[in-house]
């Protein structure tokens, strides 16, 4: 199996047993790179020269015994986040070639963790409006990846690289997952720093990243030591309790989407898995009209810099915000906080009985053309509460395009809940996606 189609967790044991190199593995995605990318367009800036050096040096590293939880592995960088060697353009005119000159506060983790800085992943615009992505979906190009994170999810979807980091503020993490046919994790609010990393809203946004399985998302977890992974212990599927939640926006959901949620659960239950409908208040439905007011309160605070500085050269959704002229109020701010605070408690409570709530990442299959990345509806209410979400695969729909659910636990539960993914994923991923060496 030529490298670039390993797992990030499959590599990381060969690299460990020596049975495979940091250069071999680079080597190998920039191969895939050079051969698929042409179509998927995913990525914005990538230097093949200068990943070989490095993944020289990670060898060198290694032979002399210094190895760290990420060693070897290439990782893939949304172009919102900085960079010290690469440059980072926010997928704005305003930015080409723009070079921060320091790293993100996940890249430098990641990197002082033995990762690879392959290269930067096309995103839309500031991860928040404006420009599209060009990168297309790779299992049908007339469709998109999602967005924002679209380079992200169809970097490690395509097999160009085993891990990649994305940001959310409404769905821009969970939404490509399921759309590529991957995993990832979107950790709780605060969990994992956003220093170095466009701000849209101070409330929303948070780094997260994909791999192509559990064991890919708890790896760079533990990278990043997410509170409590040290305590969880190999969890059995047999007697596990799974909330199905439907959500109040259930009737935005695609037969595609609805069919994900029953197989999920029917799978699970047939593994042997006690599961229960969790059925939400009537105002849980209210969440994603207040997360657009937060998003566009806050972003006008974030992008009134660029207005000052740049003017009209600014894409009009930013000069928007900027200016206020969505209307949004001091008071529509502090309902929209105080509905998220209630909501919060309220859903901690409901849930406090199960292992995992399951529930949909996204209306169906992605959408065919580039002028959208889907719909966050199955999003922006989890996103909001800061509640810690997992992209599983689960089904192909009607036009043979991936399906997923995610894992929802309540704030600070992503250890347990990672411990959960390990014992569900395969029942939910029954079929997953056959490798192209396969």
């Amino acid at each position: 199996m030529e490298p670039c189609f390993l797992t990030a967790s499959e590599a990381a044991d060969r690299i460990r047993e020596k049975s495979l190199t940091s250069e071999a593995l680079v080597r190998s995605c920039l191969e895939r790179i050079a051969e698929r990318d042409g179509e998927i367009r995913a990525w914005s800036y990538v230097d093949p020269a200068h990943a070989i050096a490095m993944a020289r040096e990670l060898d060198k590293q290694q032979t002399a015994g210094v190895m760290g939880p990420l060693h070897g592995l290439p990782f893939g960088v949304k172009d919102v986040i900085d960079t010290a060697d690469m440059p980072t353009t926010q997928n704005s005119p305003l930015y080409q070639g723009h070079r921060p000159g320091q790293d993100a506060g996940c890249v430098a983790v990641v990197r002082q963790s033995g990762a690879l800085i392959l290269g930067k992943t096309d995103t839309v615009e500031f991860a928040a409006g404006g420009r599209k992505a060009l990168t297309r979906n790779p299992h049908n190009l007339a469709h998109t990846p999602g967005g924002s994170s679209s380079g992200s999810g169809a970097a490690v979807g395509d097999y160009m690289v085993p891990l990649a980091f994305g940001t959310q503020t409404g769905g821009s993490l969970i939404r490509p997952a399921a759309f590529n046919g991957i995993y990832a994790l979107k950790p709780t609010w605060g969990a994992v720093t956003r220093e170095g990393a466009k701000l849209f809203s101070a409330m929303c946004d948070t780094v997260g990243w994909y791999g192509r399985s559990v064991a890919d998302l708890a790896l760079v977890a533990h990278a990043f030591r997410l509170r409590d992974l040290a305590s969880q212990t190999p969890t059995n599927i047999r007697g596990l309790k799974v909330a199905m939640c439907k959500t109040p926006y259930w009737d935005k959901a695609e037969p595609s989407a609805q069919q994900a949620l029953a197989t999920a659960i029917e799978r699970l239950q047939n593994a042997g898995a006690r599961t229960e409908e969790l059925e939400l208040p009537s105002r849980f439905g209210a969440l994603n009209a207040a997360q657009r007011t937060i998003a566009r309160g806050e972003g006008g605070a974030a992008f009134l810099p660029e207005l000052l500085t740049h003017g009209e050269r600014l894409h009009v959704e930013f000069r928007d915000m900027a200016e206020n002229k969505h209307g949004i109020t001091g008071r529509m701010m502090v309902e929209a906080y105080d509905l998220v605070a209630d909501c919060c408690r309220t859903f901690e409570s409901l849930s406090a009985s199960f292992d995992a709530v399951v529930t949909p990442s996204a209306p169906g299959e992605a959408p065919e053309g580039l002028h959208t990345t889907g719909e966050f509806i199955f999003n922006g209410m989890w996103t909001l509460m800061h509640m810690p979400c997992l992209a599983i695969p689960c089904v192909k729909g009607p036009k043979a395009l991936p399906v997923g659910i995610q894992l929802v636990g309540p704030r600070y539960s992503d250890a347990r809940l990672l411990a959960v993914a390990a014992a569900l994923a395969p029942v939910i991923d029954a079929e997953p996606a056959k490798r192209p060496s396969e």
